[in-house]
């Protein structure tokens, strides 16, 4: 469907078709128009609109099929839908509407009371179902909680907003606290941590951080209720995530990318609809 017969829908089967809103639809056209109308121009012209090389980019994030039956679908070659992409991915992330706050945040922002929740939450890779037999590289992205390989995300989220602050990554067999640990966030001693059990021992790097008790007993059952009512705005923030099953479904090798940077967009491609929910949260606030 072209970009013609999408807005004949309503805002919410707009949304559910691309993945995003109208608003941000249209936010997002306006950072790439002056990069994508080459109209008027030397070099080559798309013979798609603006709105519809967007649509392309927004299929391949949302559904997540394979670039080939995106440029079937489309009338394009392969690699014109790699190198699409590729040239929008860069640009947006480029420009400060779709960019995440980072770790400045944290004492910028900083006042007492501030409540934050972490969490990691993990994407499966292309890799043997075991690592027995495979390459001591391929180990290194063995999941032993999933019991496959991945590449790990760690989210922190503003508990009292909702808003993504920033993220760090790593391989399936890095643990969550160890992650925690190599990507230390400047948090200050008032802002108050939330965590969950793969966080145990976070106190020591953190004294003002809390999470679940361990085989809680009677009197501490209620402790776990009313602190997983708090930290659940973090699963909630990668349920937003996962609506683009290009981080839910397995994450594929594409097709023009070097050896060394075949999981490098990874982490470009979650940052940037991390970028895009933050976004949306704001037009719905």
């Amino acid at each position: 469907m072209t970009y013609k017969q999408l807005s004949q829908l309503r805002p919410e089967g707009f949304k559910r078709r691309c993945g995003v809103h109208l608003e941000t639809f249209e936010q997002m056209v306006a950072i790439l128009r002056p990069a994508l109308d080459r109209r008027g121009k030397r070099g080559g012209q798309c013979k798609l609109s603006v709105e519809d090389q967007l649509l392309v980019v927004l299929e391949y994030w949302r559904e997540y099929r394979t670039q080939f039956h995106i440029a079937t679908t489309w009338g394009l070659s392969e690699s014109a839908v790699c190198q699409l992409i590729q040239k929008v991915e860069g640009i947006l992330i480029k420009s400060s509407e779709f960019r995440l706050p980072g770790k400045k945040q944290l004492y910028q922002t900083a006042s007492i009371g501030s409540v934050v929740a972490v969490d990691v939450t993990e994407s499966p890779i292309v890799g043997a179902a075991f690592p027995k037999g495979t390459s001591p590289k391929k180990r290194r992205y063995y999941s032993g909680k999933k019991k496959r390989h991945t590449l790990k995300a760690q989210v922190l989220v503003n508990q009292a907003t909702g808003q993504i602050i920033c993220t760090a990554f790593g391989k399936g067999r890095v643990h969550d606290f160890r992650l925690f640990k190599l990507h230390r966030l400047p948090m200050l001693p008032e802002q108050l941590c939330l965590a969950d059990k793969g966080y145990q021992g976070i106190a020591k790097l953190h004294p003002c951080s809390c999470t679940p008790t361990k085989k809680p007993r009677q009197g501490k059952r209620q402790h776990n209720r009313n602190f997983a009512r708090l930290r659940v705005v973090a699963e909630h923030v990668n349920r937003k995530l996962k609506i683009f099953r290009i981080l839910a479904e397995r994450y594929r090798i594409e097709l023009r990318s070097a050896r060394g940077a075949r999981r490098k967009r990874f982490g470009l491609r979650f940052n940037l609809i991390a970028a895009i929910v933050n976004f949306e949260l704001a037009l719905s606030s």
